[in-house]
């Protein structure tokens, strides 16, 4: 475990939140736009899997490992996993559809605005 649940201190709101977003979050976050589990092809376990490490994580902060969930999220002004990858989606869409990122290289938008289409040409 990367926190050990035995020292004192080490457990207060603002110590664990730095080493949840340093060390935790990044590593289930790593590269999450391209293996984003979508819960419409099967994945609810795999969501539930990512969630569970946060939800555990939240149960060791001091004075309120008993809340709640939401609660917790709510203290630490945490969202969940799902939710932020949702966030990091639709700023990827806005990007690419404002110019703001390179993908024109791969996708390129219909002419109705409405849809991305491949870039990729076959050889």
């Amino acid at each position: 475990a990367v926190v050990s649940t035995q020292s004192t201190g080490l457990r207060e709101k603002n110590v664990m939140l730095s080493v949840y977003k340093a060390l935790i979050r990044s590593h289930l976050e790593y590269c999450v736009q391209l293996w984003n589990p979508v819960p419409e092809h099967g994945s609810w376990s795999l969501i539930f899997e990512l969630e569970g490490v946060q939800r555990k994580f939240t149960r060791l902060v001091d004075d309120i490992g008993t809340l709640p969930y939401s609660e917790r999220l709510d203290i630490l002004h945490l969202t969940t996993l799902t939710e932020r990858r949702i966030r990091v989606d639709l700023i990827e869409v806005f990007k690419a559809l404002n110019g703001f990122s390179d993908l024109e290289s791969i996708f390129k938008v219909s002419r109705s605005g409405l849809n991305l289409i491949s870039g990729w040409t076959t050889l």
